[in-house]
């Protein structure tokens, strides 16, 4: 098949979309598929796959120096695909440059599946923008309603849509590396690093550092184990705007800005508790890193601490917005070396059934049935022209 993938981010952008779309175009590559990536920046080449990078133009997100938006590019898009048109394209990002994708293929008969990565309704909130709130979800739902279907990484998010008439609401489950995050990973060195005994807990933050991450609940309840505990120590990773305030307010917390790889897995197997305060998250990749690494996560009952922890035994979740309960499960479980091992073995058999095979194998059988669906639907409206 011919697949176009849309997205307004990409690495080396470090975030969750840029990182689950770059796995599924090298996923589809790697399975013989002909992909091309429409994106933000310069045409180019994805280094040791087939992956053609087609640029588009951008902006930068004001305060966000390394974040770009694409700008509405329906002309090149429509010339593209008329005389090259692939089977199927995915949309990932529902900014201009994916609305100007929606419409090129929605006037020239491609079938489309679009991605709902991110809450941006929600983040309205968190930037004195609530009164945006309304009209940027009827936005997005405008968006989702005119694509074949609409991916989504859980059950909520599914049911969420189908009920503000998204009909076309998929859930394909996500996917993690657990031999890349993995707990033998683990370095005493990297821990005496950080100034932390061997039996010293170490909460552990992994993502971007903004207002909607809710990175400062996370703190209050490292401050309350700290309380039982001074030798508790905090590693956060990431970057973003909230990172110099937060590095400033708490000197003696471990911010190591952004990670990859087996650094990355290094970081996740060394600690032992992995605090996830967000609420505006359709998913958080981080958390399946977490519990392959063996990390127990204390999180809200939301997005993949809802899909894919056991509360009580593959991590503790909190009801949303019950921060006392968030402060009081992290304090516990810092205290407790035998639940957070017995946590730990569940969280990693839970993440080691969540293959990223599988994933890919449920988006390539989606957009072939969409490609299939539409090629069936030209011959019957030719037989009865």
């Amino acid at each position: 098949m011919h697949i176009a993938l849309v997205t307004e981010t990409w690495p080396p952008q470090v975030n969750g979309v840029a990182n689950t779309v770059h796995a599924l175009a090298r996923g589809l590559a790697q399975r013989q598929h002909r992909v091309e990536v429409i994106r933000p920046g310069r045409d180019g080449r994805d280094a040791g796959v087939r992956i053609r990078i087609v640029g588009t133009h951008g902006a930068r997100l004001p305060g966000h120096i390394q974040v770009q938006f694409g700008l509405p590019s329906g002309p090149k898009l429509r010339a593209r695909w008329r005389g090259n048109p692939p089977d199927a394209v995915y949309i990932a990002t529902e900014g201009p440059l994916g609305w100007s994708a929606l419409r090129a293929a929605n006037a020239l008969g491609i079938p489309v599946a679009s991605g709902f990565h991110t809450r941006f309704d929600e983040y309205t909130s968190h930037y004195g923008l609530g009164w945006l709130k309304r009209f940027v979800r009827t936005q997005m739902l405008r968006f989702h309603r005119r694509a074949q279907a609409t991916i989504v990484p859980t059950r909520a998010l599914a049911h969420e849509l189908r009920d503000a008439g998204v009909t076309g609401a998929v859930r394909i489950a996500r996917g993690v590396d657990a031999e890349l995050f993995s707990p033998q990973r683990r370095d005493e060195a990297l821990r005496a690093r950080w100034q932390a005994r061997h039996d010293a807990p170490v909460a552990l933050y992994v993502g971007r550092m903004a207002q909607e991450k809710n990175i400062r609940l996370a703190i209050q309840a490292l401050r309350a184990l700290q309380a039982r505990r001074p030798d508790a120590r905090m590693v956060l990773v990431g970057d973003g705007p909230e990172r110099k305030r937060l590095a400033v307010e708490h000197p003696d917390l471990i911010f190591t800005g952004e990670l990859h790889g087996k650094e990355l897995a290094r970081h996740y197997a060394s600690a032992d508790l992995f605090l996830f305060p967000s609420v505006t998250e359709t998913f958080g990749n981080v958390v399946l890193e977490a519990m392959a690494s063996a990390l127990p996560v204390v999180a809200f009952d939301h997005a993949a601490a809802q899909e894919h922890i056991a509360n009580g035994i593959s991590g503790l979740i909190v009801p949303c917005g019950d921060a006392r309960g968030f402060i009081a499960s992290a304090y516990a479980l810092g205290l407790d070396g035998d639940v957070r091992a017995a946590l730990a073995f569940n969280a990693r058999v839970t993440a080691q059934r969540l293959t990223q095979e599988a994933a890919l194998a449920e988006f390539e059988s989606l957009l072939t049935r969409l490609s299939r669906e539409q090629t069936l639907g030209r011959l019957l409206a030719a037989a009865h022209a």
